[in-house]
């Protein structure tokens, strides 16, 4: 459902010779995967040939209406908006985290300020999880750093081709892994340095490290003190949204749009559970009701799929 709501609004943007043809796939996929198609494999060999650059089928279906766009960044911060937590966050602990390094006497308080908004994920125990990446990263990091040293000051070659190699490495592995990504992306930072001339390297490394711990410290700090206890409440306006998609859909005779509806809110209420699950000081969730309302809705989403127009499904 997710990744069918994502090629959804993906196309929604799309000029309409290129977004018919790929929404015409996007149907076939969903009945396919809904068991109802038998079709996974010559799909995927389809997919492939897309990616390759391949010529888009010759068939196509309409588009159904887009759903509203987001609304301006103020009606989204609007009083009660589950993003006003987490910006209250970063607003706040990068801050402080930017104040608590310059009061230690760091000359590079930017990177409290960037460790900081590093730490901050979708809930407390994500933001846990993303601290002790960052801090093993940037440990190990310094460690290579120092290795690297005596390579990057023998000339400008050396020192070029060694930033060239991190970022790659960087940009390689920070959406896979993020403390391997961060063992690149600290001997990078430090070695852009060295480009306006040689620094102190006891220096640069003090002021890393001293910059991670307090950036890491704030920002989890941050986490504590500002709660999210809205989480829950969000949980409980998604559980409600599916059930009213749920029952909208299986009473509709055209099951298109509201399928997609149904779609949305699940995709809705599996994010809105798993940030609240991971929040701190929160009451107790309605787990088995959760768990309850996502079966119902897929096996809501697997009827519609059989009343999908005929050449959605055909070969």
């Amino acid at each position: 459902a997710a990744a069918s709501g994502a090629a959804r609004r993906a196309l929604a943007g799309a000029p309409a010779h290129v977004a018919g043809p790929l929404h015409h796939l996007v149907l076939q996929a969903e009945a396919a995967l809904a068991g109802h198609g038998g079709e996974t494999g010559r799909l995927a060999d389809r997919a492939r040939t897309l990616r390759k650059g391949g010529p888009l089928p010759e068939d196509a279906t309409p588009l159904p209406p887009s759903g509203a766009a987001a609304g301006p960044l103020a009606d989204r911060l609007r009083p009660g908006s589950p993003l006003l937590p987490p910006g209250a966050r970063v607003a706040v602990g990068a801050t402080l985290a930017g104040w608590a390094s310059m009061a230690v006497g760091s000359a590079h308080p930017y990177w409290a300020v960037v460790t900081a908004a590093a730490v901050f994920q979708a809930n407390t125990t994500l933001s846990w999880q993303r601290a002790v990446q960052r801090v093993v990263g940037n440990l190990l990091g310094l460690v290579l750093f120092t290795a690297l040293l005596p390579l990057t000051r023998s000339g400008a070659v050396p020192l070029v081709l060694t930033a060239l190699v991190l970022q790659v490495g960087a940009e390689a592995f920070i959406a896979r892994n993020y403390w391997l990504g961060t063992l690149c992306v600290t001997p990078m930072a430090l070695l852009l340095n060295e480009f306006a001339g040689p620094r102190p390297a006891a220096q640069l490394i003090g002021d890393r490290w001293t910059d991670t711990l307090v950036g890491a410290a704030v920002g989890l700090l941050t986490c504590v003190v500002v709660t999210n206890r809205r989480a829950a409440d969000r949980t409980e306006a998604a559980l409600a949204r599916v059930r009213e998609a749920r029952h909208a859909a299986a009473a509709a005779t055209d099951p298109g749009p509201h399928r997609d509806r149904l779609a949305a809110a699940l995709v809705e209420l599996r994010e809105a559970a798993d940030i609240a699950a991971g929040e701190w000081w929160q009451r107790a969730l309605p787990d088995e009701r959760v768990t309850e309302e996502e079966h119902e809705g897929h096996r809501t989403l697997a009827a519609l799929a059989e009343r999908l127009p005929a050449r959605a499904t055909a070969a």
